[in-house]
């Protein structure tokens, strides 16, 4: 999962928004780390 931050943090939170998923859902999703989602989201 590449690209801009701002992309990355938007892109990742619509997908735990529309699949009301968690973290760790959305991490496993994108093939990166809870802290990856985390760091980026937050």
């Amino acid at each position: 999962m590449k690209g801009i931050v701002e992309e990355r943090a938007v892109e990742l939170g619509e997908y735990i928004i529309k699949n009301k998923t968690t973290v760790r859902g959305a991490a496993k999703k994108f093939g990166v780390s809870k802290s990856t989602v985390h760091m980026v989201v937050a």
